[in-house]
């Protein structure tokens, strides 16, 4: 009898310290990819057609130019140094396509951490929080965004993220294997905590059971 409880109170310690303990190394593992990426967001001015299309324009003259030099990038150190030496020169070209199509929008370009909500990047879904961020803001900003990944050079494979295969083997170059699965499962992190921890009671209650009943 009093090795029994022995038992049970050891069981009851192991599901506690899963509860307490797991989630933590969880959301660690799996947020650490977060700190390998650099994003890349341009806010229209509005959601009206002829501010979206500006922005999109933008886009392309941005990534034309800018294509090689943060395509080549083999480091997020070297796509961040070639941002900082670059954003006047980004910023001008912004205000270059704004005059050519006769707006008089301003247009603010900053980098730092920014946070976001869960975003579905092809086939790709990147989890809420925060990233390091080169936020280029057309006007008042009220507009919907354009974005892309900037390290890995993802915004310079492929801008309509079609090119999957592509976008994945970049990934593979600067995150781990469990970081990958982990962008292409399409989950966020507390599912994953819930069945983690649900598989591993289970377990623990099916492993005593079984020794309860051979005593």
């Amino acid at each position: 009898m009093k090795h029994k409880k022995t038992i049970l109170i050891l069981s009851l310690f192991i599901i506690t310290m899963v509860y307490l303990v797991y989630p933590y190394m969880e959301v660690k593992n799996t947020n650490s990819f977060k700190e390998d990426i650099i994003r890349f967001h341009i806010k229209a001015n509005s959601d009206m057609e002829e501010d979206q299309l500006l922005k999109i324009k933008i886009r392309d003259e941005v990534l034309d130019a800018m294509g090689k030099e943060f395509g080549n990038s083999t480091s997020i150190e070297e796509t961040r140094a070639i941002v900082e030496n670059n954003l006047d020169y980004i910023k001008n070209i912004a205000e270059d396509v704004v005059a050519r199509e006769g707006k008089d929008y301003s247009v603010n370009i900053s980098m730092g951490n920014k946070k976001f909500p869960t975003r579905q990047y092809g086939n790709i879904t990147f989890p809420s929080g925060e990233y390091e961020t080169v936020m280029l803001t057309i006007g008042e900003g009220k507009g919907k965004n354009w974005w892309c990944v900037m390290f890995p050079p993802l915004c310079f494979i492929d801008i309509g993220h079609s090119n999957a295969g592509a976008v994945d083997e970049s990934l593979r170059d600067v995150l781990t294997e469990e970081e990958i699965n982990f962008l292409l499962s399409n989950k966020g992190s507390n599912i994953v905590l819930k069945s983690k921890i649900a598989e591993v009671a289970e377990k623990t209650k099916v492993y005593f059971a079984q020794r309860f009943a051979k005593n």
